[in-house]
């Protein structure tokens, strides 16, 4: 007689085993152990084909957390000059509460200039930037929807303005793996603090846990614990693995509903993996002093970026399949001229140094980069105090962001925003259109990388897109 008692979670699990769910749980089994023996060694991440041909192997994504001023960096607006600290009428639209409604028009305190042979228009501080011009496509035709810091960044990040499903990065590696299968597929380089809407920017959301991204502080040991306990020797850490993972599978086999359990096992796995490779690549102390310096490793105002820069290359490199970088303090509500100065002096010369490492390794052929903040910003301000701050609110309407790299139609400026830079007005494109573009240039289609959850089958783009064939070579 069994002393099998099984719980109410059992029960209601077992109710599923009609004489119909039987025979359709047997077929996917069959299926499942074919796909196995055909690759008896793939796991989750396991590289896969792409849907079409494509150069990107690889994606590095600088995620400006504020939402940089398109008028000030990449999109010039002389007209603003005629009508500067003019203020709006009441019905302006984009007049505000805020101040009693007493809003200006504000010029930007930068020059302009043309860069590289593409001469494409950049702010004059970008002195490093307008080096690898040629290789940026730069598109002004996109558009948001929200002006509220985390909805925006969720909506950038996952699709999803609540947030909750799953990072661009974890759609990347949920359809084609990784290419190193002893580092994380999906990391992350947040800098001191994580940005708003915190790890949920990065999250696997209803994807298996395999795909959510893999935060490496920016101080001190990348990853805690990565190295074993004085004393425990590699054979003593796998000896204990392989106890665990007795201990699981027998676990797995009477809760075949827990499927966390899997992942956990793998990321278990995984961390015993990454103790031969990781210690390697996150070590900067080896590279030389020429790279160093490209990067602003050591000097006070770039070096945080330069480092998350530099670790960025080394980590796709060593295969693995995306890459993010936040990097905040663009929200520029007042003191534009000296906020978005030091920014740009923070991030100008780390980035242009990753493109051209990128390209002079030969990497930039299969890398695609992207640089894009969570919305842009207005050509207005508003006076506090009787003082005129001169800053920018946040504006949905009309946001810049670049690409390089692997597929990019290199040395072209993409669509434009009306003559105040407060719209978007010509190749005028949603964020999920990005997103498909993304996708597309990874070698897969929104429509067909899906996920069966709640009923459905998700994607990435929500509801579905198009991409946007002027991004492309």
């Amino acid at each position: 007689m069994s002393n099998f008692n099984p719980t109410r979670r059992n029960v209601l699990y077992g109710l599923g085993a009609t004489l119909g769910t039987v025979a359709f749980n047997a077929m996917l089994r069959d299926e499942a152990a074919k796909a196995a023996a055909a690759t008896p060694a793939a796991g989750p991440l396991a590289p896969k084909d792409s849907h079409h041909p494509t150069k990107a192997k690889s994606c590095i994504f600088l995620f400006m957390e504020g939402g940089p001023s398109h008028i000030d960096t990449f999109d010039p607006k002389p007209k603003l000059a005629d009508v500067h600290m003019k203020e709006f009428q009441r019905d302006d639209k984009f007049t505000s509460a805020m101040n009693g409604g007493k809003r200006y028009f504000v010029k930007s305190p930068y020059e302009f200039r043309r860069a590289g042979k593409s001469g494409l228009w950049m702010c004059e501080h970008f002195e490093h930037l307008a080096g690898v011009a040629d290789e940026l496509c730069i598109y002004r035709g996109c558009q948001a929807e929200s002006v509220d810091h985390p909805t925006a960044c969720y909506h950038l990040n996952t699709g999803n303005r609540f947030g909750g499903d799953p990072a661009i990065g974890s759609w990347a590696t949920y359809g084609l793996g990784t290419l190193n299968q002893n580092l994380p597929a999906y990391v992350v380089l947040p800098e001191g603090a994580f940005p708003q809407g915190g790890a949920a920017n990065w999250s696997n959301g209803y994807l298996p846990a395999y795909f959510q991204g893999t935060p490496l502080r920016p101080a001190g040991s990348p990853i805690l614990d990565l190295a074993p306990p004085p004393g425990v020797t590699r054979e003593a850490q796998r000896a204990n693995l392989d106890l665990l993972a007795k201990l699981n599978v027998a676990d797995a086999a009477r809760n075949p509903h827990h499927d966390d359990l899997a992942a956990r096992m793998e990321s278990y796995e995984l961390a015993f993996r990454m103790q031969t490779q990781v210690p390697d690549i996150v070590d900067l102390s080896k590279e030389d002093a020429k790279t160093l310096e490209m990067y602003g490793i050591g000097q006070k105002a770039t070096d945080s970026m330069g480092r998350r820069c530099l670790l960025a290359r080394k980590l796709v490199e060593n295969g693995v399949r995306f890459v993010q970088l936040f990097e905040g303090g663009w929200d520029s509500h007042d003191y534009l001229e000296r906020s978005h100065k030091a920014r740009i002096r923070a991030t100008d010369k780390p980035i242009a140094a990753l493109i051209a490492d990128l390209k002079q390794r030969g990497l930039l052929d299969s890398t695609l980069v992207v640089c894009s903040g969570e919305f842009g910003r207005s050509p207005d301000n508003g006076v506090r105090g009787g003082q005129n701050v001169a800053g920018r609110d946040h504006n949905a309407k009309a946001m810049n962001l670049w690409l390089a790299g692997a597929g990019v139609k290199a040395g072209t400026a993409v669509g434009a925003t009306d003559e105040l830079g407060a719209k978007a007005v010509e190749v005028v494109h949603p964020l999920k259109d990005l997103h498909v573009t993304l996708l597309h240039l990874l070698g897969l289609n929104d429509n067909k990388l899906t996920f069966f959850h709640e009923g459905r089958y998700k994607q990435l783009s929500q509801t579905g897109g198009e991409v946007i064939r002027e991004l492309i070579a």
